[in-house]
């Protein structure tokens, strides 16, 4: 049965190997669910609702890409989304978590649309590399500063805006040693640091007495806070169009990178360096993104700590539904998750930060048209809280020195369209 379902022979594996790659892979990403409760909760959404749909938008987007679209990848939802879905959306832009969950949920089958009419092709390929690397990073930047913040590393100041917090306090002493050791952990290649530093981090809060134990097992906390409380109609007013295309763009990219650094690493893609099945793939995502929404979860989306479990041999949807089970089990441990402090979670998301930060690189410095759309959205999506106001900068920015420095053939159709869509959105909102 599992051959016929997976092909395991045929790619190249073992049933064994499967199921050691799906585990290699939820130790790796496991940490989301002690993570994106909390950042739900600063939302109005209950906790223990969170903890719930996040394990079970998880499992259902692993199922889906393992049964249906047999690939060694999993899903949850993704961290940089949730924070602006939090932060953006609801904090920043006043709109209730339930109209934010409607955009998440419009944006996913948008999302699922494209990937079934095979225009998400055509807006990859027409969109500039430049800012596809340049949104990363611009994310990249929005997570450090929420990890500070949360921390206490960093702190409001009337004057200056920001300033250094008082770091000889235990959370933001914890925070940076969880930091330091995530980063020395994965430096010697032991793939499950995250969530090891999580979890030492609660336990010297709990021996010094910063958190109360609250035990370990528990039956799973109730969805009825947020089941289907989406409110489709807020969701489609006006000023909600650029947020639904916010999360849609953030999550296209970041699942179509996702989809051909593990298919490269997996030996997946053909010689032409095409990815097989990539339809079936696409609409996974897209798909666990709805049902994530309808449970209560800011945008489901492919990790690229699939890779981990790729690199111990996984090569089929067997090791996504490993993982997925492994969610599953998960909606057990509510308890170990509300016991963890933030600053344990901020090394983590600051850890993250520096992964997305590492395009920079990939940036030429050199040329002026790129080099200034890039600290466009590098600076603004940090520093207007929004990664929907640095992406439309960014490209704004974009077009102003292509066609300024006499690069006009540069421009797609896309871009122009996008270009002008964002300063129109900015005269009249």
């Amino acid at each position: 049965m599992l051959e016929k379902l997976f092909k395991i022979r045929e790619l190249g594996s073992n049933v064994r190997t499967e199921l050691i790659a799906g585990l290699t892979t939820f130790v790796t990403m496991v940490y989301i669910v002690f993570v994106n409760p909390p950042m739900l909760a600063e939302a109005g959404i209950d906790q223990g609702a969170a903890f719930a749909a996040t394990c079970i938008a998880a499992a259902i987007g692993c199922f889906i890409m393992g049964f249906w679209a047999n690939y060694p990848l999993a899903l949850a939802p993704g961290m940089g989304l949730n924070a602006f879905f939090t932060y953006g959306v609801v904090l920043g832009m006043g709109h209730t978590w339930q109209a934010a969950l409607g955009a998440v949920f419009f944006s996913g089958c948008l999302f699922l649309l494209l990937s079934l009419f095979k225009v998400r092709e055509w807006i990859i390929n027409a969109i500039p590399l430049v800012l596809k690397q340049a949104i990363a990073t611009g994310i990249g930047a929005f997570l450090a500063l929420i990890a500070l913040k949360n921390a206490g590393i960093v702190v409001a100041n009337p004057a200056t805006l920001v300033q250094l917090g008082d770091i000889t306090q235990a959370g933001p002493l914890l925070a940076i040693f969880s930091f330091f050791f995530i980063a020395a952990l994965l430096y010697r290649d032991i793939k499950s640091g995250v969530l090891l530093s999580i979890l030492v981090v609660t336990l010297i809060a709990l021996a010094l007495g910063l958190v109360q134990y609250q035990g370990l097992i528990a039956p799973p906390p109730s969805l009825a806070p947020t089941f289907l409380q989406l409110d489709f109609a807020a969701a489609l007013e006006l000023s909600m169009l650029s947020v639904i295309f916010a999360f849609l763009f953030v999550d296209l990219f970041d699942t179509s990178g996702t989809l051909v650094a593990v298919s490269q690493k997996a030996g997946i893609a053909d010689a032409q360096g095409k990815i097989p099945r990539l339809g079936r793939a696409l609409s996974a995502d897209s798909a666990a993104t709805i049902a994530g929404a309808t449970l209560g979860t800011s945008t489901t989306t492919s990790y690229i700590e699939s890779v981990a479990g790729v690199s111990v041999g996984g090569r089929t949807g067997l090791t996504a539904v490993v993982v997925g089970c492994c969610f599953l089990m998960m909606l057990f441990f509510a308890p170990l998750a509300a016991m963890v402090p933030a600053y344990a979670t901020a090394g983590a998301i600051l850890y993250v930060a520096v992964l997305m930060l590492q395009n920079l690189k990939l940036i030429d410095w050199d040329d002026m048209t790129e080099a200034v759309p890039v600290c466009t959205v590098l600076l603004m999506t940090p520093l207007t809280f929004s990664i929907a106001h640095g992406i439309s900068l960014g490209f704004i920015a974009y077009t102003a020195m292509k066609l300024l420095c006499g690069k006009r053939q540069d421009i797609s159709i896309s871009v122009w369209i996008l270009t002008l869509l964002f300063i129109l959105k900015f005269a009249l909102l």
